[in-house]
């Protein structure tokens, strides 16, 4: 689907593919409610895929320990009877409420739905990547300034800088020699870096042969022509010094932002949207948020608080969609509607 398609028209759209929004999916499957879910990552998982994905949970039910991947691949799972359609790389930017009520959400990526419900389950905020406040660095965004490792990176002759100190820098500093750049310059304020050991061994190892260098300082300005970036102007503790730069990597990680989910209108405290205990609504009709997102008396932020909420919201959006109706408690152990929609 390419962005100038029409809306996507759908009952639910979850905002947010971590834990709890990915155990959301199951609840509203069972409920027979089909999800939409846009997530601004690149992969499904949230923060435990983004921040931890090997560390060690200790306080998911049933699971006494798993990592936080193992806990993502496991609601996947889960969730896969119900045949969610995931739209990653794409923050939602803009939400208008329509004439019959339905909501129309725009995301940077061009694309845009019709939802009778919305659910926010955003954690802490969208994971952006952390930037360099140099000034004009903003122009060469996507040209020759990228946030991540290009998806079909060209550095043949190239002078390369990766920004960063991490498993992911230093892994992209090592994979790209394969393309034979004319020079590999891994930036950092200072000279201990906060990779693994077993990468700023090869790293050492790269640098000792030449292929590859440390340089300490950071980036005061951006050094280009009317054309293109040539370099960056740099502080040291030795004084300024010039570095020629064709491509610059900016790896500093990722920081959560609310983003433009401040400017919906929604009932807010404290940077986060306030619900009832009922069903989880916010104060806009048809919207619901679950997670670290929301607020109310005493909340914990836990994940398996957030699993408890995205029930109630499931059985908040059954009866929202159908008014009027009575909405039967059913268990999965006995009922024979929710094994035909679990397959089993």
């Amino acid at each position: 689907m390419n962005a100038n398609s029409p809306p996507i028209d759908t009952d639910a759209l979850v905002i947010g593919a971590g834990p709890v929004g990915l155990f959301l999916v199951f609840e509203l499957g069972l409920q027979g409610i089909h999800a939409q879910v846009v997530d601004v990552l690149p992969m499904v998982g949230g923060q435990c895929m983004a921040l931890y994905p090997d560390k060690p949970i200790y306080d998911i039910p049933g699971l006494p320990r798993c990592t936080g991947q193992e806990l993502s691949e496991r609601l996947q799972q889960q969730a896969a009877p119900f045949a969610p359609q995931f739209h990653l790389k794409q923050q939602i930017t803009q939400l208008q409420v329509q004439a019959d009520g339905r909501w129309l959400a725009s995301s940077s990526a061009g694309l845009s739905w019709l939802c009778k419900t919305m659910f926010i389950a955003a954690g802490v905020g969208a994971f952006m990547p952390r930037q360099l406040a140099v000034p004009g660095l903003h122009t060469w965004e996507g040209k020759q300034v990228f946030h991540a490792v290009p998806d079909q990176p060209n550095l043949h002759g190239q002078h390369l800088v990766v920004v960063g100190s991490d498993d992911a820098a230093l892994q992209a500093v090592l994979d790209s020699q394969s393309q034979v750049p004319a020079s590999v310059t891994l930036l950092h304020r200072r000279a201990s870096l906060d990779a693994s050991e077993q990468l700023q061994a090869a790293f050492n190892l790269a640098c000792a042969s030449g292929q590859v260098r440390l340089q300490v300082g950071q980036v005061l300005a951006v050094q280009a022509d009317i054309a293109r970036m040539t370099g960056l102007q740099l502080t040291t503790a030795e004084g300024e010094l010039l570095l020629p730069c064709d491509q610059l990597w900016v790896m500093l990680g990722l920081s959560p932002q609310l983003g433009p989910l401040t400017e919906w209108g929604l009932d807010m405290a404290k940077k986060q949207l306030s619900v009832n205990t009922e069903n989880f609504a916010t104060s806009a009709a048809g919207i619901f948020a679950v997670g670290d997102v929301n607020t109310y008396p005493g909340k914990r932020k836990l994940i398996v608080s957030g699993f408890h909420e995205a029930t109630l919201a499931a059985f908040g959006a059954a009866a929202y969609l159908n008014p009027g109706q009575k909405i039967p408690l059913e268990y999965t152990t006995a009922s024979p509607r929710l094994h035909k929609l679990l397959g089993v």
